[in-house]
């Protein structure tokens, strides 16, 4: 939470620059105001190689980006105020740029709802800044909004919004000239849902879902709740042990806007009834379907695998991904997933709890997994935080994918404990890939990761059209960074813009690159639909092949770098 909002909500002011104990806030405030110029080596003459290896700002509050969003009391008492909220990015519009989905929650005072927050929509005016037009699309939703999936659910070629609340779902589909409808009787569940995926699971053509469930609570025990817990000598809130689950369910895409549930038929039950949050849509073997990953806190994750007409077998502890590399089941909040070794796979990455370190599963094939976390350094600065949303991408165009966790706690009082010198509001973690390993260098890049906030979503893209990738993280209780990146580019990029591509493959010289298409990911968020390139010193690709779900391909010869490729299924 950010001093000012924090401040106004207890009745008192504070000017401290670093930690507060009363306000329970640390470290300088947002710079809003910097500029590229004082943010970009490359602006004033630095070489690359005198650089730091990256700048990042936030510019959200003069984008446009500065509704707060709320979750419940400063305190904290229900684990229903720890979740926060994710958020998107998509063409809603379809004007050739990235527009912003921001999901709120309520505020709470007491026992009582004191403001319900409303759902935004901002349309990007094309060079990253934003635009509310909420009230003109329709848009109307002011549950207690927790997740946010894309998908285009009639295929009319145009994105449409699922919504996972607590309390029933929203699905909005998207009617064109920026206007968005309610659909009747949508799918979802009536309780805490967290996040979801629209996906085709059954290669029919149309988008099934997917919804996670956390768990299952009222908002009479939400209002009612008291911090019990003991942690550090301090009352904090229940859970999620001692705490009753709530189901994922899956439902299938039946055409005309209607689904059914078919999570047993599908073979996508949740046997334990974990306690989930993050769903990730992705073909993990290669196969040209798309399998699913669940990740579970405090209970090992789910893998199902699709094997063909829209089934699926559990596999998750047989893989290596539902656990560590002990056996140990961790606190899965997000994902992120990305072929860092070429060889044409998604590995995995899940974000977990504080004092535990995040954990990075290479893919060996045929959905077998392997802990790497150690090997791949990352045991070390990840262990410390409390981590969420997360992306692989390649922000300084290197060719090679990087790394970005948003951190933050769930407890306040974490303020008054400060565990491994860490509060309520985290430093977010940039790692660097240095050939087979990861370089922490949250340090040195910028004034954008400096930001100490409880971060939860966190959405992808380049949103400002120079072709490096920008990031928006929510937080809870204040308004969402817009970090754009400055950095100095190590080499040049391509976006291919495949509507319903399943991989794109590019090569250029001795290398060779694959993106994927992913649903879901980060923690409760959508990132940008587009397959991104880093291509380091490439001015032109050789090669580009789109491979579409049902194992056609498309070919494009002799590209040349710094654009956004358009391709269309052949014929």
């Amino acid at each position: 939470m950010t001093t000012r909002v924090r401040a106004a909500l207890l009745g008192a002011a504070c000017a401290a620059p670093f930690l507060c104990v009363a306000c329970g806030d640390a470290g300088p405030p947002r710079d809003d105001t910097a500029s590229a110029g004082d943010a970009s080596p490359e602006r004033t003459g630095t070489d690359v190689a005198q650089a730091p290896p990256f700048a990042f700002v936030d510019t959200a509050a003069s984008a446009g980006l500065d509704v707060v969003t709320w979750c419940g009391r400063v305190d904290k008492p229900h684990l229903l105020e720890s979740g926060g909220t994710g958020l998107a990015l998509l063409d809603h519009d379809l004007d050739g740029d990235l527009d912003l989905y921001v999901v709120d929650g309520w505020r709470l005072d007491g026992a009582q709802v004191v403001e319900r927050g409303l759902d935004r929509l901002y349309r990007n005016r094309g060079d990253g800044t934003f635009v509310d037009v909420t009230a003109a699309s329709g848009l109307v939703h002011d549950g207690w909004g927790c997740g946010v999936a894309v998908g285009d659910v009639d295929a009319d070629g145009m994105p449409d919004l699922f919504v996972t609340q607590f309390g029933p779902d929203v699905l909005s589909r998207n009617a064109g000239g920026g206007r968005f409808v309610d659909v009747p009787d949508p799918p979802g569940i009536d309780g805490w849902s967290t996040g979801a995926a629209l996906f085709d699971a059954d290669g029919d053509g149309d988008d099934d879902l997917f919804v996670s469930g956390y768990i299952d609570c009222t908002l009479d025990e939400v209002l009612s709740a008291e911090a019990t817990l003991d942690w550090h000598d301090q009352k904090v809130m229940v859970g999620p042990f001692g705490l009753p689950g709530l189901a994922n369910h899956y439902f299938e895409n039946d055409g005309g806007l209607r689904f059914h549930d078919a999570t047993e038929a599908a073979g996508l039950d949740d046997v334990g009834q974990f306690f989930s949050f993050t769903v990730l849509a992705a073909d993990l073997d290669g196969d040209l379907d798309t399998d699913l990953y669940v990740a579970n806190d405090s209970n090992p994750n789910y893998l199902y695998r699709n094997v063909g007409g829209g089934r699926f077998e559990e596999m998750g502890l047989w893989s290596g991904a539902a656990t560590d590399k002990a056996g140990m089941a961790q606190a899965g909040m997000g994902l992120a997933a990305g072929d860092l070794d070429d060889d044409g796979l998604l590995d995995l990455f899940v974000t977990n709890f504080e004092q535990d370190g995040c954990t990075l599963y290479a893919n060996a094939g045929d959905c077998l997994f392997d802990d790497v976390t150690v090997t791949s350094q990352l045991a070390g600065p990840t262990y410390a935080p409390l981590s969420w949303g997360a992306t692989l991408s390649d922000l300084d165009l290197d060719g090679d994918l990087d790394l970005y966790v948003a951190n933050g706690h769930i407890y306040p009082q974490a303020d008054a404990v400060r565990v491994e010198g860490r509060g309520y509001g985290q430093t977010d973690t940039l790692l660097m890939r240095d050939g087979d390993t990861f370089v922490d260098v949250t340090a040195e890049s910028g004034p954008g990761l400096q930001l100490q906030e409880s971060s939860r979503g966190l959405a992808a893209g380049d949103l400002d059209g120079d072709g490096d990738i920008d990031l928006v993280v929510s937080h809870v209780d204040a308004p969402p960074s817009l970090l754009r990146n400055d950095s100095v580019p190590r080499g040049t990029w391509l976006i291919v813009d495949a509507p319903d591509a399943l991989r794109v493959r590019v090569e250029a010289g001795d290398r060779a690159w694959t993106r994927h298409r992913l649903r879901g990911g980060s923690y409760c968020s959508a990132g940008d639909p587009r397959f991104h390139f880093g291509l380091g010193p490439t001015e032109r690709v050789e090669r580009v092949e789109v491979t579409w779900p049902d194992g056609s391909t498309s070919e494009r010869r002799d590209v040349p770098a710094r654009q956004v490729l358009r391709v269309m299924r052949d014929g």
